[in-house]
């Protein structure tokens, strides 16, 4: 068979198609499969997409997060009147808390919603954190991870579109060592003491390694490191490790379930509950209440502290909580860790828009636009007044090579009922940390091919 002459007629008729193709598109009119370019009926308002998990294993903590998130919104809409008179528009998506779904909701609201426009994403979660890390820097759109999330993205030379704004877990290290400082003298009596981190074996968990290496080096105490497999249900054998290592303090840098275990099994060893000081996500509610009476006396770092005494508490109150508008499902929890983290989440990506309507006008913000403002970012005590976060939220100020700010925790401790504020903020060295940070950054840099910013004159 001749398969030439088939062939060629097989092409005339694809030419054909395409000819007639081609006709019937200039017969309809380009507007049939052209880019619906109209604004949309929101294009007056700033959208703020909410990537949530209300179910799933950490859901928990996350619909406390979300409620606040929302509360807040709300509340500026009806009784502020949105922001310098921009209303506000959000969405939730549901991640889960991995990776996939994460990149899923990001792909889903990055370009807005009804004309809105996203200025600021908050991926809440560190695999969704990490997955986007590339997409959000081609998309021009920053993202805020608050307490977690890759540390080395305070150099914004190399990470424009990255805010670990408030605290790193390099400078939630370094504020733990200056604390147990405070409670022992000084720095200088921290020489010959021993420090037991037991930490969650994951990421994570080993992202305090190196600044805790760093800092025994410098102030002459002993760093013992206990790693403890996911998911933590059983860690006899690393209690026996502490308790034959006698440690004068125990950094606790677990997750989830493992966190009560912990505190479960140190009395059971016999080691003293006041002695073992929590990270961020081994702060809240949910890591002491299922642990009990053992639990009373614990200690814990955080960044945003629980109780619903602070003024923006009262305003919610007011306008939200006893009107029935709130988006919380148990009211008993307004106040909590997570509701008050979801809070100042909520006023950092706020706050930031606000500053950006300060350069470019009362209008919705953009995310190149926001990037902007959160390298001019700057929370002092007469704003945090103004806004009602006194004291619940530090005072902040990034620039374009530091996109961290703050670096400064408070410590409470738990009474069995709940917690109660111990100390003042206490303050991390990140001037000691940064050549960690930047040689982690510059490492990255090299990896990706990137060529870091010249910020020296912004």
């Amino acid at each position: 068979m001749n398969i030439v002459p088939t062939a060629r007629r097989a092409i005339a008729r694809l030419a054909l198609s395409a000819t007639l193709l081609a006709g019937l598109v200039a017969g309809l009119g380009s507007a049939a499969f052209a880019v619906d370019t109209k604004p949309g009926p929101d294009a007056d308002k700033q959208f703020f997409p909410i990537a949530s998990y209300r179910v799933g294993p950490y859901a928990s903590a996350g619909v406390q997060i979300w409620a606040a998130m929302i509360d807040y919104l709300r509340y500026l809409n009806e009784v502020e009147g949105g922001i310098n008179g921009v209303k506000i528009v959000w969405q939730e998506c549901e991640t889960e808390w991995t990776a996939d779904k994460g990149i899923e909701c990001y792909e889903r609201q990055k370009h807005g919603l009804n004309g809105a426009p996203v200025a600021i994403y908050l991926p809440n979660g560190a695999p969704a954190a990490y997955a986007l890390t590339d997409r959000a820097a081609q998309d021009k759109i920053p993202l805020i991870t608050l307490a977690y999330g890759r540390t080395e993205a305070t150099d914004g030379r190399v990470f424009p579109y990255i805010f670990p704004v408030i605290l790193t877990f390099y400078s939630e290290a370094s504020a733990l060592v200056n604390y147990i400082a405070e409670r022992e003298g000084g720095l200088d009596k921290l020489k010959g003491k021993k420090i037991a981190t037991v930490y969650h074996d994951s990421a994570y968990g080993r992202e305090t390694i190196e600044p805790l290496k760093l800092l025994a080096a410098k102030y002459g105490f002993e760093n013992i490191q206990i790693p403890v497999a996911d998911p933590g249900n059983e860690q006899s054998s690393q209690w026996r490790q502490v308790r034959e290592a006698k440690p004068d303090w125990v950094f606790l840098r677990t997750w989830g379930v493992s966190t009560p275990v912990v505190i479960k099994t140190a009395a059971r060893f016999g080691f003293p509950v006041d002695r073992i000081i929590g990270d961020v996500w081994a702060s809240s509610e949910e890591d002491v209440l299922p642990a009990g009476e053992a639990a009373k006396g614990y200690l814990a770092l955080t960044p945003y502290p629980a109780g619903a005494s602070f003024d923006i508490h009262q305003r919610l109150k007011k306008a939200i909580i006893d009107t029935g508008k709130s988006d919380l499902r148990d009211t008993s929890s307004f106040g909590s860790v997570y509701y008050n983290s979801g809070l100042t989440n909520a006023l950092i990506v706020v706050e930031a828009v606000r500053i950006a309507q300060t350069k470019f006008g009362n209008r919705p913000i953009t995310g190149e636009e926001a990037q902007w403002a959160l390298e001019h970012f700057k929370l002092d005590d007469a704003r945090l007044k103004e806004a009602g976060f006194y004291g619940l939220t530090q005072n902040l100020e990034l620039t374009p090579a530091d996109h961290e700010g703050g670096g400064a925790v408070r410590v409470q401790q738990w009474d069995g009922k709940q917690w109660k504020l111990v100390s003042d903020w206490v303050q991390a060295d990140r001037a000691l940390l940064r050549p960690l940070i930047d040689a982690k950054s510059a490492a990255y840099a090299t990896e990706k091919g990137i060529t870091p910013r010249d910020v020296s004159g912004q």
